[in-house]
């Protein structure tokens, strides 16, 4: 992070979002709002912040082009009414399949600029043991094939969604490209969260010595699916700074550029790797 970074107030937003697209993004700008009150520069929503449809194929319905649509300009608009850095969880995207879309993970500025655009790359094509839960992300969604870090006023951020998080290699190669922050938009079903939620975040953290500002959807939706929220804001050592186990919320905590210094300094793992890693 560069030396000349202030210490900057971050927040990850946690909603339980239905299939009622202006409730939620009302839900969505309520919360905005209360974190800019509170002081943050840098506020990261959550995974289908927008829409969390009765079914997967929902989402096709609202699928926008890219760099126009009523989605996009409610976060380059709430990115610039409140002064604020904003990353907006993920939206649908439209892709060259009409059956497919991106899952869309947008960063403004607070000039309400869109500064980058990250499609999330794993998709959550799974069957957990006894039938407990069945998900094919990938039959209504398309995989992005680039990894994002990009420049910003409090260091280079890097963008992540959900199930990503279980790849370190992506993660090694954000930090090849000098990743300091991740922001995490995420809808971790019930069971897999208290599985292994905290336990991949703060790993993550660890050993890429970054800040995580994780973005959760955390509660009981509509459509019957449970997700396990527990958003949080985690230090290069691991520390998590502030938590919210469920339900909808903000959660903050400061982010020193002096701190995340002295963690790779003191401790210089990164500078002790033998192997390079890369997304195949």
């Amino acid at each position: 992070m560069q030396s000349e970074a202030p210490v900057t107030r971050v927040a990850a937003i946690q909603m339980a979002s239905g299939p009622n697209v202006v409730a939620n993004l009302s839900e969505a700008g309520r919360l905005i709002s209360e974190a800019a009150a509170a002081g943050a520069r840098l506020v990261v929503l959550p995974e289908n912040f927008a829409l969390m449809g009765m079914t997967e194929a929902d989402k096709l319905a609202e699928a926008e082009e890219d760099g126009r649509g009523p989605l996009q300009a409610f976060l380059a608009e709430q990115a610039q009414r409140h002064g604020l850095w904003l990353v907006g969880g993920t939206i649908p995207i439209v892709s060259d399949d009409p059956n497919r879309v991106f899952g869309s993970s947008l960063l403004f500025s607070d000039l309400g600029e869109r500064v980058v655009r990250y499609d999330k790359i794993h998709l959550f094509d799974v069957q957990l043991p006894e039938g407990e839960e069945s998900y094919n992300e990938s039959e209504t969604t398309a995989p992005g094939d680039r990894a994002v870090v990009v420049e910003t006023p409090f260091g280079r951020l890097g963008i992540a969604v959900c199930y990503d998080l279980r790849f370190p290699e992506l993660f090694r190669e954000m930090l090849d490209q000098g990743m300091e922050i991740l922001a995490l938009p995420a809808a971790f079903t019930a069971i897999t969260g208290r599985a292994h939620w905290e336990a991949l975040i703060r790993a993550r953290a660890i050993e890429n010595q970054i800040y995580v500002i994780a973005a959760a959807q955390g509660g009981f939706h509509v459509n019957g699916r449970e997700t396990h929220g527990d958003s949080m804001v985690v230090d290069p050592w691991g520390q998590v700074l502030d938590r919210l186990a469920r339900g909808s919320g903000v959660v903050s905590g400061e982010m020193d550029p002096e701190r995340l210094a002295a963690v790779r300094r003191s401790f210089p793992s990164i500078s002790h790797r033998r192997l390079s890693c890369g997304i195949r």
